[in-house]
């Protein structure tokens, strides 16, 4: 184990939770926030304070649901301006004709990634990226496609100054690429059932997994 990791990264595990307000009470409905936490697992011994490894927020929505101005302003207006872009028949859930082409057949569901934190202690190992598609993968059977948009207006919200903002607004969206995602109309995005998701797990998993002997 490299020294400056708290364990083996292929210890640690991903639990996902939905949540919904409580007069939310029809079922699918949409939108659905859901949180993911990446741990060690129980198993392997960890300093204290550093078995958590990271969060990441999601949103779970129709592609073809008209969202209100309540929902637009937790989201962001560019997610309902996209979902009406991207439409081309709602009734049949119909993708534009680029994105229909680019898309693989699926659920109506998309994704909105909102937000990735990764704990010090585990920055820049590369493990952001892994965890994050693994998550997205995860949903491909639920979901068809995500969507992000980083904004450095995201990041100052958060505390950032104008200039840090834009620097993690710019590694966002290199990490996003790094998995699959590519750009259309201003939004990234990316096909769930993309290979790509799978790939990024690929350089963690030869530098850690045990060796034969």
């Amino acid at each position: 184990m490299e020294p400056d990791l708290p364990a083996n990264p292929l210890s640690v595990e991903l639990t996902f939770s939905h949540r919904r307000l409580w007069w939310q009470a029809g079922h699918g409905s949409r939108p659905e926030r859901c949180e993911v936490s990446a741990d060690v697992w129980q198993h392997d011994v960890v300093p204290d304070g550093l078995r958590h490894v990271g969060d990441i927020s999601l949103v779970l929505t129709d592609a073809a649901q008209n969202l209100d101005t309540a929902q637009s302003v937790v989201l962001g207006e560019w997610v309902p301006r996209f979902l009406r872009e991207a439409v081309a028949d709602r009734e049949e859930r119909r993708l534009e004709p680029a994105l229909e082409a680019a898309i693989s057949p699926g659920p109506a569901l998309v994704v909105i990634v909102r937000r990735i934190r990764l704990a010090e202690p585990w920055q820049g190992h590369g493990l952001g990226v892994a965890i994050l598609a693994s998550s997205l993968r995860s949903l491909s059977r639920i979901a068809r496609m995500a969507i992000c948009r980083p904004l450095p207006a995201d990041f100052a919200a958060e505390g950032a100054d104008a200039v840090s903002a834009e620097r993690n607004a710019v590694r966002a969206v290199a990490t996003l690429e790094r998995i699959g995602f590519w750009r259309w109309r201003g939004v990234h995005v990316i096909d769930l059932r993309s290979r790509s998701l799978l790939d990024a797990r690929t350089e963690l998993l030869h530098r850690w997994w045990p060796k034969g002997g």
